[in-house]
């Protein structure tokens, strides 16, 4: 796999993504490149820390970066030289099979979406989240599309449900629409198309499923608009910070609980490890035409690391002609 690092994305860049590619190239099977894109001499001084450089690891100097706060599209078009777009640009020219970011989201989107398109028959691509949970489940859209049609949340669900099996092996998703109510006739105007879509499709459609039955394990991919994904998506994450604030405060407010905080840390770590979200290591843009892993902003050398795990599984997997063949399959059932 050859993948396109962008080492100036995310509030730790260049540190944690030059830390996770070299992990990367040590510990990774299947590497046959890893090129750093981004400034050379903020990159080698980061390299230094870790001893000689892997023979996979190659490094692409470019002078602009895109900033988290910038307008996507725009500064896709006006910072040509900007680290996210250089690596989209190896897709585009065949040095690259993925590129991987932890940067500005929108700007990844829009790089990858103004460079390469879409995938044959996609109307637009959307990002995949897998949210952990004790039975791990993907949220698709979880914010490239804020406003989507019917037609765009049906191929969403083609999208994900793909990724789910591919990627984390479950050989019949289960997809679930979400919705006000579970009863088909509940929603809005586009989401009671969608189901009709869906119940028809080759898809293994559970149905509508709201807001408390995100951890219930009922399905595997849940599908939503970009705009309710991304209130989801933040919503979770500060629900997690604050449960995990709560418990830190009242587990050392006496030397009682913190005496049982001491014997129940085994299984405060078992429970963090299964919540962490770096252990996915990033979020695919599924339906664009080629491969984009989105890590986190905060993304940390392990997440990092295994977002470039994941984008070559995806690659080897050929993801995107499965994508583009379970979307005839579902639009040719639904004439």
């Amino acid at each position: 796999m050859r993948i396109a690092v962008d080492a100036m994305g995310g509030d730790f860049a260049p540190r944690e993504i030059v830390a996770g590619t070299i992990d990367a190239a040590r510990h990774l099977t299947g590497v046959e490149k890893l090129i750093l894109v981004g400034d050379e001499a903020a990159i080698r001084q980061e390299c230094a820390r870790h001893g000689p450089l892997p023979a996979v690891v190659e490094i692409r100097h470019c002078t602009e970066v895109v900033g988290m706060e910038e307008s996507p599209a725009g500064a896709v078009r006006r910072k040509k030289d900007s680290s996210i777009s250089r690596a989209v640009d190896l897709i585009k020219i065949g040095e690259a099979d993925a590129v991987f970011s932890a940067g500005n989201t929108g700007a990844a989107v829009a790089a990858m979406t103004l460079k390469l398109r879409t995938l044959a028959g996609v109307e637009r691509p959307a990002i995949a989240t897998i949210i952990p949970a004790p039975r791990p489940f993907i949220l698709i859209d979880a914010g490239a599309n804020p406003d989507s049609t019917s037609r765009m949340l049906a191929q969403f669900a083609v999208m994900g449900s793909v990724y789910a099996r591919e990627i984390l092996a479950i050989a019949r998703p289960r997809i679930g629409l979400l919705s006000v109510g579970t009863e088909e006739s509940k929603g809005n105007q586009i989401t009671k198309d969608v189901f009709q879509t869906l119940e028809k499709s080759p898809l293994n459609f559970f149905g509508n499923v709201e807001g408390h039955d995100l951890f219930e394990g009922k399905v595997d991919v849940i599908v939503c608009d970009g705009f309710v994904g991304n209130v989801v998506l933040k919503t979770c994450e500060a629900v997690a910070h604050v449960m995990k604030t709560w418990l830190k405060e009242e587990l050392t407010r006496t030397p009682i609980r913190m005496l049982g905080a001491a014997l129940l840390k085994g299984a405060f770590g078992a429970i963090r490890k299964k919540s962490d979200p770096d252990v996915f290591g990033g979020a695919p843009l599924l339906g664009a035409n080629g491969v984009c892993i989105i890590g986190h902003g905060v993304s940390n050398a392990f997440a990092v690391r295994n977002g470039i795990r994941v984008a070559g599984e995806w690659v080897s997997h050929n993801l995107n002609q499965q994508i583009i063949a379970g979307i005839q399959e579902m639009e040719s059932s639904a004439t």
